[in-house]
């Protein structure tokens, strides 16, 4: 059962976005960040604060190229991005691989230098998976979630467990 799991399984899972060692990632050779927006960056559906603000400007200056992937509408994705100034991709389909090869395109990156930031196994994760680039999960941020997302993260917290009880046992 737990290796059926194993596909939905981050490569690393932190609190926030603000626990991830971002120079770390640099100095290991990653120059493209794709993001989640909604419960990854900031609570559904609100507009990025100027603690996120002066995040994507900290990593510009480190040299990343950033990018935001969501299935949401035009209108959200580009109301958030007002001062974020990243390339995006609206509507995106996750977990379909296809915009997550199309971000790394667009920002120049390939597979072993480009990270994908998420808070769902289901969509986030596993679409990041599928195209064979690295990703960290998150805790999300709001816990007041549509209904869709409330069912699938009962599911979550079964993957979940089980990938905590795999990393117990191997360290």
């Amino acid at each position: 059962m737990m290796k059926a799991f194993r596909k939905f399984y981050p490569d690393l899972r932190k609190n926030s976005i603000y626990e991830i060692d971002f120079s770390g990632l640099y100095k290991k050779g990653i120059r493209g960040l794709i993001f989640d927006i909604d419960n990854t960056l900031v609570p559904h559906g609100a507009d990025a604060d100027e603690r996120i603000e002066k995040l994507f400007g900290e990593l510009k200056k480190m040299g990343f190229k950033t990018f935001l992937l969501s299935n949401n509408k035009l209108e959200r994705v580009k109301r958030f991005n007002v001062n974020i100034r990243s390339l995006y991709i609206y509507k995106a389909g996750k977990p379909n691989p296809a915009n997550y090869i199309k971000a790394m395109r667009m920002m120049g990156t390939k597979k072993e230098t480009t990270v994908f930031i998420g808070d769902q196994l289901f969509t986030d994760i596993w679409g990041a998976k599928k195209a064979g680039i690295v990703s960290i999960l998150l805790n999300p941020i709001d816990k007041k979630e549509e209904i869709q997302i409330v069912l699938k993260r009962y599911l979550e917290k079964i993957v979940l467990n089980a990938y905590e009880k795999e990393r117990k046992s191997e360290g």
